[in-house]
């Protein structure tokens, strides 16, 4: 074990020089202590530190803050509208009035492009075939686009390019009829079109139909009664009920015969071909219908004209009044003012006590019964009380 020797100068002097030193970091480190958060508020900016850090920015800064700056000025200060020239397409008219059905005033459209005019007809051919109760739509709108829509190239307007579109479909009638069934479901529904075409569709100048699907609607007649399944048969009847007075009409004023061979046709598919029950019926009914010319009732006589013989409407609206022994019969009876009176003469006789001024006999027994049937339900509850309790 080394003792120290105080005598030894030079351990003395390193010891205390150590001493010395730790004493001088202890007191160094705990006098140097800095605050334990930052104070609440801070000190003001000086205008000249401001203006100093300003100029020390970078110029692309200040640019930029600049034209923010202009920016925001110009959205406030804007004199811009919403109705500017500038979101309107050129050639535009704000103030253009809505077309409606009917107005002279309207002038045409015109297509640049015949491609166009071939995309807008395949579109509403094809929303018109497979839309279900829209081919009268379509065929409305396809007659007010060839009359107001025309095309810079001669030659081919809309209702050309529209029939040559049908005329596509046409060619195909003997092997659609005979198809699948979604190949004659496709055609039947071309065929109910072009007869709202041929209703709707109007030639320019006189007011005429297309002479041409007056044409082909008899030659689509002939071939689905070609082939009498009960679809085509349904899709005939359909168009015939849709088509059936016009086009008899315009056949009566050629002197054609076509709608007697229809008929005829139709009957002997009623005593030959096998079709539904159903089908049947519905080839009766449309038989009938053109009997009675089309279910069209003749233009009533005026008021003042009206008589039993030239108004077949005359009694429509007449009671029905039936005798003692229940015979009915009505004011078209010849002996109907006799018997009418016979009836005025019995009401004053016998009064209806449910009419006005004919229940006043009935007042006392309103609340109540009468008395014999009132003696009569008694006895009748006894007799029942007395048979219940044997």
């Amino acid at each position: 074990m080394n003792r120290v020797n105080p005598n030894n100068p030079g351990l003395r002097e390193q010891v205390s020089g150590q001493l010395s030193e730790a004493g001088d970091a202890e007191v160094t480190v705990f006098s140097q202590r800095e605050p334990l958060r930052q104070p609440r508020t801070s000190p003001p900016i000086l205008e000249d530190s401001s203006r100093a850090a300003g100029e020390g920015r970078r110029p692309s800064q200040v640019a930029s803050n600049n034209r923010d700056a202009v920016q925001v000025d110009g959205v406030i200060n804007s004199n811009l509208s919403v109705n500017a020239a500038e979101f309107y397409p050129s050639g535009y008219n704000p103030q253009e009035p809505v077309y409606e059905d009917g107005e002279d005033h309207y002038y045409p459209e015109t297509l640049a492009e015949l491609e166009t005019l071939r995309e807008l007809v395949e579109l509403i051919y094809t929303q018109s075939t497979s839309i279900p109760n829209f081919s009268y739509t379509g065929a409305r709108l396809c007659n007010h686009l060839s009359r107001h829509l025309t095309l810079n190239s001669p030659g081919n307007n809309f209702r050309q390019l529209l029939l040559h579109r049908c005329q596509a479909e046409f060619d195909q009638r003997d092997q659609a009829v005979r198809g699948d069934e979604a190949t004659q479901k496709s055609f039947h529904s071309y065929v109910l079109f072009l007869g709202e075409l041929y209703l709707n569709l109007e030639i320019k100048g006189p007011t005429m139909r297309a002479e041409i699907l007056l044409t082909a609607l008899r030659k689509l007649l002939d071939s689905l009664f070609s082939n009498p399944e009960d679809r085509n048969l349904i899709c005939a009847v359909k168009l015939l009920k849709l088509t059936g007075s016009v086009l008899e009409d315009t056949w009566k004023e050629k002197g054609s015969p076509d709608m007697d061979e229809l008929v005829k046709k139709i009957e002997i598919i009623l005593l030959d071909a096998s079709c539904s029950r159903d089908v049947r019926q519905m080839l009766l009914k449309l038989v009938e219908l053109r009997s009675s010319d089309w279910g069209r009732v003749q233009g009533a006589a005026a008021t003042s004209e009206a008589t039993p013989d030239n108004d077949p409407n005359y009694f429509m609206n007449e009671p029905t009044f039936y005798m003692a022994d229940g015979t009915p019969f009505t004011a078209a009876d010849p002996e109907y003012s006799e018997k009418y009176q016979e009836i005025l003469d019995r009401e004053d006789y016998f009064p209806d006590p449910y009419e006005e001024n004919g229940n006043e006999q009935y007042d006392e027994y309103e609340n109540g019964m009468d008395p014999e049937i009132e003696e009569a339900y008694e006895t009748f509850c006894l007799e029942s009380e007395q048979k219940r309790k044997q």
